[in-house]
């Protein structure tokens, strides 16, 4: 039954917060373990990556029924939009961090440290010329090749671009009620963000073997995989949303009227893609 004008509605406890923060935790700790050596990492990472897998499908799952029972009103929609909305600047902040971690080793560490003041010259680094990329003053003679614009990142770039695109058709479709069109949109932009994620998969492949970049490349190495691989994380999640949000059109969970669970998605999509444009310039361009 929906809720009447003027109520509104309060989430029952749910166990699932209490159930994947320890996923979270065995994922991250496992995954740090097992990039510095440790033998035991490995599982301890596929052990939180499913905990946390589990615990998403299942909270998914309680959201989708709660809001087919018409247990959200107008005042609910509001609230999801007002946490999707702080939700998204927090990622803003959370990549604003690492654009700064950037910015600052280029513009200022790297100068400094590079010889260009006397006194650094003469205490710190004597005739080191640094410029970027580079691995750092330590690493001198570690030989690598930064990775370029073209073709890999460019042709994802136009990915990226083409799957908002259809997001967006799939958006305007949904507010004419066009569902045909909605889910063709959809599906499209799913397709799209795997094949991103597909290709971005084989270009750290080619980086590691071919190029020898890699994470413990000094502070190009680990910059370039620290932006590049915290987006890919994103999209992989995004799209996965989108499967689910596709799954729900396709068996009639949305109206013209009534979607925010398909704009939320989008909302985030799109946030991921103007992110990607950042990437593209500052990682790879310039």
């Amino acid at each position: 039954m929906s809720l009447a004008q003027g109520t509104y509605y309060v989430p029952h406890e749910s166990r699932w917060p209490v159930f994947g923060i320890p996923g979270i935790a065995l994922l991250m700790a496992g995954f740090s373990v097992y990039l510095n050596g440790g033998g035991w990492g490995f599982p301890i990472m596929i052990l939180g990556a499913v905990i946390t897998l589990i615990m998403t499908v299942m909270w998914f799952r309680d959201v989708v029924h709660e809001s087919v029972a018409g247990k959200y009103n107008e005042q609910v929609d509001m609230s999801f939009r007002q946490g999707m909305a702080w939700f998204i600047f927090s990622e803003v902040m959370f990549f604003g961090a690492f654009f700064g971690a950037l910015f600052y080793a280029r513009v200022l560490s790297i100068p400094w440290l590079g010889g260009d003041d006397a006194a650094t010259s003469q205490f710190l680094w004597d005739s080191v010329l640094l410029s970027w990329p580079t691995a750092g003053p330590g690493m001198l003679d570690v030989d690598f090749t930064a990775m370029g614009a073209w073709a890999l990142p460019t042709i994802n770039t136009l990915i990226l671009l083409t799957s908002g695109a259809t997001l967006t058709w799939a958006h305007h479709a949904m507010k004419e009620n066009h569902r045909k069109q909605v889910i063709i949109g959809l599906a499209l932009t799913v397709l799209l963000g795997a094949t991103f994620s597909s290709i971005q998969a084989y270009e750290y492949v080619y980086a590691w073997e071919e190029l020898s970049l890699r994470m413990d490349t000094g502070i190009y190495g680990s910059l370039f995989y620290m932006l590049t691989g915290f987006h890919g994380v994103h999209v992989i999640i995004g799209a996965l949303t989108l499967f689910v949000i596709l799954i729900r059109v396709i068996k009639g969970h949305f109206t013209a009227d009534d979607h925010f669970g398909f704009e939320a998605a989008a909302w985030y999509w799109h946030f991921v893609d103007v992110v990607w444009l950042g990437l593209f310039v500052f990682v790879y361009v310039i």
